[in-house]
Protein backbone atom coordinates (compact mmCIF):
# COMPACT_ATOMS: atom_id res chain seq x y z
CA UNK A 1 0.00 0.00 0.00
CA UNK A 2 1.17 3.51 -0.85
CA UNK A 3 -0.01 7.02 -0.08
CA UNK A 4 0.69 10.33 -1.76
CA UNK A 5 0.43 13.88 -0.43
CA UNK A 6 -0.94 16.42 -2.92
CA UNK A 7 -1.20 20.11 -1.90
CA UNK A 8 -4.44 21.33 -3.49
CA UNK A 9 -6.66 24.38 -3.78
CA UNK A 10 -6.35 28.04 -2.78
CA UNK A 11 -4.73 27.28 0.59
CA UNK A 12 -2.60 24.38 -0.70
CA UNK A 13 -4.42 22.00 1.59
CA UNK A 14 -2.85 18.57 1.76
CA UNK A 15 -5.04 15.99 0.06
CA UNK A 16 -3.99 12.37 0.23
CA UNK A 17 -4.46 9.39 -2.04
CA UNK A 18 -4.15 5.97 -0.44
CA UNK A 19 -3.75 3.36 -3.16
CA UNK A 20 -2.79 -0.19 -4.04
CA UNK A 21 -2.95 -2.13 -7.31
CA UNK A 22 -4.83 0.62 -9.10
CA UNK A 23 -7.46 1.08 -6.38
CA UNK A 24 -7.47 4.20 -4.25
CA UNK A 25 -9.21 6.33 -1.65
CA UNK A 26 -9.14 10.13 -1.80
CA UNK A 27 -8.85 12.03 1.47
CA UNK A 28 -9.69 15.77 1.47
CA UNK A 29 -9.72 16.77 -2.23
CA UNK A 30 -9.32 20.49 -1.58
CA UNK A 31 -9.25 21.79 -5.16
CA UNK A 32 -7.15 21.89 -8.35
CA UNK A 33 -9.42 19.22 -9.77
CA UNK A 34 -7.78 19.17 -13.19
CA UNK A 35 -4.28 18.61 -11.81
CA UNK A 36 -5.61 16.04 -9.35
CA UNK A 37 -7.42 14.06 -12.03
CA UNK A 38 -4.40 14.18 -14.31
CA UNK A 39 -2.23 12.69 -11.58
CA UNK A 40 -4.75 9.96 -10.80
CA UNK A 41 -5.00 9.05 -14.48
CA UNK A 42 -1.22 9.08 -14.90
CA UNK A 43 -0.95 6.57 -12.04
CA UNK A 44 -3.98 4.59 -13.30
CA UNK A 45 -5.73 4.88 -9.93
CA UNK A 46 -9.49 4.42 -9.64
CA UNK A 47 -10.96 6.16 -6.60
CA UNK A 48 -13.35 3.98 -4.59
CA UNK A 49 -14.45 6.63 -2.08
CA UNK A 50 -13.82 10.17 -0.87
CA UNK A 51 -13.15 10.57 2.84
CA UNK A 52 -13.29 13.95 4.56
CA UNK A 53 -11.47 14.71 7.77
CA UNK A 54 -13.82 17.69 8.05
CA UNK A 55 -15.89 19.92 5.80
CA UNK A 56 -14.07 23.26 5.71
CA UNK A 57 -14.04 24.78 2.23
CA UNK A 58 -10.35 24.23 1.63
CA UNK A 59 -10.82 20.47 2.06
CA UNK A 60 -13.87 20.00 -0.19
CA UNK A 61 -13.21 22.06 -3.33
CA UNK A 62 -12.81 19.09 -5.71
CA UNK A 63 -15.30 16.75 -4.03
CA UNK A 64 -17.99 17.00 -6.70
CA UNK A 65 -15.60 16.42 -9.60
CA UNK A 66 -13.96 13.38 -8.02
CA UNK A 67 -17.32 11.89 -7.05
CA UNK A 68 -18.64 12.32 -10.58
CA UNK A 69 -15.51 11.09 -12.34
CA UNK A 70 -15.31 7.84 -10.37
CA UNK A 71 -18.88 7.40 -9.07
CA UNK A 72 -17.26 7.48 -5.64
CA UNK A 73 -19.35 7.84 -2.47
CA UNK A 74 -18.54 10.58 0.02
CA UNK A 75 -17.96 10.03 3.75
CA UNK A 76 -18.20 12.81 6.35
CA UNK A 77 -19.03 12.95 10.05
CA UNK A 78 -22.73 13.49 10.76
CA UNK A 79 -21.99 16.69 12.70
CA UNK A 80 -20.83 18.35 9.50
CA UNK A 81 -23.27 17.04 6.91
CA UNK A 82 -24.86 20.50 6.67
CA UNK A 83 -21.46 22.12 6.24
CA UNK A 84 -21.22 20.63 2.77
CA UNK A 85 -24.10 22.79 1.54
CA UNK A 86 -23.73 25.87 3.77
CA UNK A 87 -20.92 28.32 2.87
CA UNK A 88 -21.25 30.05 6.23
CA UNK A 89 -20.52 26.81 8.06
CA UNK A 90 -17.78 25.52 5.75
CA UNK A 91 -16.10 28.92 5.86
CA UNK A 92 -16.19 29.81 2.17
CA UNK A 93 -18.80 32.46 2.88
CA UNK A 94 -16.78 34.07 5.66
CA UNK A 95 -13.69 35.26 3.81
CA UNK A 96 -13.44 37.98 1.19
CA UNK A 97 -12.08 36.73 -2.12
CA UNK A 98 -13.19 33.11 -1.59
CA UNK A 99 -15.91 31.80 -3.90
CA UNK A 100 -18.73 30.28 -1.82
CA UNK A 101 -18.62 26.48 -2.03
CA UNK A 102 -21.54 24.11 -1.75
CA UNK A 103 -21.35 20.41 -2.60
CA UNK A 104 -23.91 17.63 -2.62
CA UNK A 105 -24.90 15.53 0.35
CA UNK A 106 -22.67 12.72 1.55
CA UNK A 107 -23.67 9.13 0.84
CA UNK A 108 -22.26 7.93 4.16
CA UNK A 109 -22.33 9.67 7.55
CA UNK A 110 -19.75 8.69 10.13
CA UNK A 111 -21.37 8.36 13.54
CA UNK A 112 -18.83 6.55 15.69
CA UNK A 113 -15.25 5.42 16.04
CA UNK A 114 -14.11 2.07 14.76
CA UNK A 115 -13.09 0.24 11.59
CA UNK A 116 -14.13 1.60 8.19
CA UNK A 117 -13.68 -0.75 5.24
CA UNK A 118 -13.37 0.91 1.83
CA UNK A 119 -12.33 -1.42 -0.97
CA UNK A 120 -9.16 -3.23 0.12
CA UNK A 121 -8.42 -0.71 2.88
CA UNK A 122 -9.49 -0.79 6.52
CA UNK A 123 -9.12 2.52 8.33
CA UNK A 124 -9.54 3.00 12.05
CA UNK A 125 -11.73 6.07 12.46
CA UNK A 126 -11.13 8.39 15.41
CA UNK A 127 -13.42 11.27 16.26
CA UNK A 128 -11.05 14.20 16.73
CA UNK A 129 -13.06 17.38 17.35
CA UNK A 130 -11.77 20.79 18.34
CA UNK A 131 -10.76 22.40 15.08
CA UNK A 132 -14.30 21.62 13.99
CA UNK A 133 -17.09 19.65 15.70
CA UNK A 134 -17.15 16.81 13.19
CA UNK A 135 -13.44 16.35 12.64
CA UNK A 136 -12.33 12.74 12.21
CA UNK A 137 -8.96 11.12 11.58
CA UNK A 138 -8.22 7.96 9.61
CA UNK A 139 -5.54 5.68 11.06
CA UNK A 140 -3.75 2.86 9.22
CA UNK A 141 -1.82 1.03 11.96
CA UNK A 142 0.02 -1.30 9.59
CA UNK A 143 1.38 1.71 7.68
CA UNK A 144 2.07 3.76 10.83
CA UNK A 145 0.16 6.79 9.50
CA UNK A 146 -2.84 8.83 10.60
CA UNK A 147 -4.59 11.21 8.19
CA UNK A 148 -5.52 13.90 10.64
CA UNK A 149 -6.86 16.97 8.86
CA UNK A 150 -6.24 20.17 10.80
CA UNK A 151 -5.77 18.77 14.30
CA UNK A 152 -1.99 18.61 14.75
CA UNK A 153 0.67 20.28 12.64
CA UNK A 154 4.46 20.31 12.66
CA UNK A 155 5.12 22.53 15.65
CA UNK A 156 1.53 23.69 15.94
CA UNK A 157 -2.15 22.82 16.24
CA UNK A 158 -5.30 23.65 14.33
CA UNK A 159 -7.08 26.96 14.66
CA UNK A 160 -10.23 27.07 16.78
CA UNK A 161 -11.74 30.45 15.92
CA UNK A 162 -14.07 29.19 13.17
CA UNK A 163 -17.67 27.96 13.75
CA UNK A 164 -17.77 25.08 16.21
CA UNK A 165 -14.11 25.32 17.18
CA UNK A 166 -12.89 24.81 20.74
CA UNK A 167 -9.31 25.09 21.99
CA UNK A 168 -10.07 23.01 25.07
CA UNK A 169 -11.66 20.26 22.99
CA UNK A 170 -8.79 20.31 20.51
CA UNK A 171 -6.18 19.88 23.21
CA UNK A 172 -8.20 17.06 24.78
CA UNK A 173 -8.27 15.37 21.37
CA UNK A 174 -4.52 15.69 20.93
CA UNK A 175 -3.75 14.58 24.47
CA UNK A 176 -6.18 11.64 24.63
CA UNK A 177 -6.17 10.39 21.04
CA UNK A 178 -2.98 11.40 19.26
CA UNK A 179 -0.43 11.09 22.05
CA UNK A 180 -1.59 7.54 22.75
CA UNK A 181 -0.37 6.47 19.29
CA UNK A 182 3.14 5.02 18.84
CA UNK A 183 5.87 7.66 18.54
CA UNK A 184 6.75 6.50 15.02
CA UNK A 185 3.23 7.24 13.75
CA UNK A 186 3.32 9.65 10.81
CA UNK A 187 0.86 12.53 11.16
CA UNK A 188 -0.30 13.23 7.60
CA UNK A 189 -1.96 16.55 8.32
CA UNK A 190 -3.88 19.16 6.35
CA UNK A 191 -1.22 21.86 5.89
CA UNK A 192 2.55 21.95 5.67
CA UNK A 193 5.00 19.11 6.24
CA UNK A 194 4.04 15.76 7.72
CA UNK A 195 5.44 14.98 11.13
CA UNK A 196 5.45 12.19 13.70
CA UNK A 197 3.93 11.80 17.15
CA UNK A 198 7.38 11.42 18.66
CA UNK A 199 8.70 14.58 17.04
CA UNK A 200 5.72 16.63 18.20
CA UNK A 201 6.20 15.45 21.77
CA UNK A 202 9.69 16.88 21.54
CA UNK A 203 9.21 20.17 19.68
CA UNK A 204 5.56 21.23 19.79
CA UNK A 205 5.02 23.94 22.42
CA UNK A 206 1.30 23.18 22.67
CA UNK A 207 2.07 19.60 23.63
CA UNK A 208 5.05 20.42 25.81
CA UNK A 209 2.75 22.67 27.78
CA UNK A 210 0.81 19.56 28.76
CA UNK A 211 3.86 18.01 30.35
CA UNK A 212 5.25 15.89 27.51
Amino acid sequence: MKWKKLPLGPLQTNGYVVYENGTGVMIDPGGDEGRLLNWLKSEDIHIQAVLLTHAHFDHIGAVERIKKEFSAPLYVHKNEQQWLVDPQLNGSGLFQGITPISVGEAEHLITKEGPLEVGPFTFQVYTTPGHSPGSVSYYLPESHVIFSGDVLFHGGVGRTDLPGGSQETLMDTIHNKFLSLPDETIVANGHGPVTTIGEEKEINPFINGFGW
